[in-house]
């Protein structure tokens, strides 16, 4: 296995973010095992749930302080050695027999040897290198995980030559009425989440794709298709290149909107950027698999809806009756999803699909052109304990647009016809 410190930090630039990592691009001198990699880390939050600044672990002074941390006492034994990050396992385990692995990116976790005393300092001068480029919002509130910051290597998807373009997809079917409210079914049978979720984002100030619906995306239409491109362009444009839903590299370069020319001449010999782009991206999208895929895991994961898993919460014993959730149980799930087996625990089933449906909702496709691949990224397990944060979230959506008059309801069609 590869380390992380066989590497200096001016060898990594930051390349982009989410809400759970960050990721670096490998820049550093020829060397096989880095080459043609992003380096992926773990981000921790920069302050606790009082408000309070959380120190860096270069800072603590003592080990008093770093037992108070961690809330042991000073007679107890060191934590324990990092630990690969799961999302390798959960991907070579769970995600590549639902996903084609030809449609998933290569993964490897690094080991970061030295202990802290040798990758604290690494870590803290990447951070401080890379801190400029990160968005503001990203960066008052988040930073790298120094303790256990699990890095892993991917392949880089949107390096190279060429044009890569990122895509969040989000939710791709209307729910079945059978589990939902009578305040919510009207609205959630004519309008998909995510064009209800974008009515909400506006009302609270925030730029959004407002002409992009991902039941186009989906469709298998052509026009449909090229209609949600154009709305994801539009919004990219209107943001200043700061919507998340959709991103444009050129030649390994993220490139914002006043530089969208540079699109031309790579995969046609259209004149405007916008033609010229989507006219490359659409036989992509029309001859991959990918998201037909996406869309039906997201649809037969969920066919509860958020409403009806959390009425069978309601009847399980405890405030919390599960926890993070282990490979153990997703490997448990897989038989009985896929048709092998009935599953054992039905209300544990519902939850450990929604989970999985929840991650499928929230990935990222990279496209790349004049290649024609699509690549399927950000395959992160979901925490269960969000689970009554999801469901407050998605009433509060589901109110707010039952305001908008019923004659002013966007009308999204479910390709499936399963409305």
């Amino acid at each position: 296995m590869h380390h992380l410190t066989d590497t200096v930090p001016a060898d990594w630039e930051y390349l982009s973010e989410g809400g759970a990592t960050i990721v670096f691009r490998y820049k550093g001198p020829p060397n096989p095992a880095f080459e043609g990699t992003v380096l992926r880390l773990r981000k921790c939050p920069l302050y606790d749930d009082t408000g309070r600044r959380i120190p860096k672990p270069l800072e603590f002074e003592s080990c008093e302080a770093l037992a108070d941390r961690f809330g042991l006492p000073l007679d107890a034994p060191p934590p324990a050695p990092e630990r690969p990050d799961p999302t390798v396992s959960f991907q070579q385990e769970i995600i590549a027999q639902l996903i084609p692995p030809a449609h998933l990116p290569r993964l490897e976790p690094l080991e970061t040897l030295g202990g802290k005393t040798k990758r604290g300092p690494w870590l803290e001068t990447l951070a401080e290198q890379c801190d400029p480029q990160r968005p503001l919002e990203r960066r008052q509130t988040h930073g790298i995980e120094q303790v256990y910051p699990t890095p892993v290597l991917a392949t880089d998807l949107v390096g190279g030559q060429g044009i890569a373009v990122e895509i969040k997809p989000k939710w791709g079917f209307i729910p079945s009425p059978t589990h939902l409210s009578d305040h919510t079914r009207a609205v959630k049978m004519r309008t998909c989440r995510f064009c209800m979720h974008s009515h909400l984002r506006t009302q609270q100030g925030e730029t959004v794709a407002v002409g992009y619906c991902p039941l186009d995306l989906y469709s298998a239409d052509e026009s449909r298709v090229k209609k949600a491109l154009a709305g994801l362009w539009d919004a990219w444009v209107a943001s200043d290149g700061s919507v998340n839903s959709f991103k444009v590299f050129v030649h390994g370069k993220k490139i914002s909107p006043t530089e969208a020319s540079s699109v031309l001449g790579i995969a046609n010999d259209l004149t405007d950027p916008k033609e010229s782009l989507l006219s490359a991206l659409l036989p992509v999208i029309m001859r991959t698999p990918v998201f037909r895929t996406l869309a039906r895991l997201q649809r037969t994961l969920d066919p509860l809806d958020i409403e009806g898993v959390a009425a069978l919460l309601a009847q399980a014993p405890g405030p919390e009756p599960f926890g993070r959730l282990t490979l153990r149980d997703y490997r448990a799930f897989l038989p009985a999803y896929l048709g092998a087996t009935p599953p054992a625990d039905p209300v544990r089933f519902h939850v450990v699909a929604y989970l999985l449906s929840a991650t499928f909702k929230d990935c990222s496709v990279i496209l790349r052109v004049p290649d024609g691949t699509a690549t399927v990224i950000d395959l992160d397990e979901k925490d269960p304990r969000r689970m009554r944060k999801w469901q407050e979230l998605d009433w509060q959506i589901a109110c707010a647009y039952a305001e908008v008059p019923e004659a002013e309801r966007k009308l999204c069609v479910d390709g499936k016809g399963e409305q």
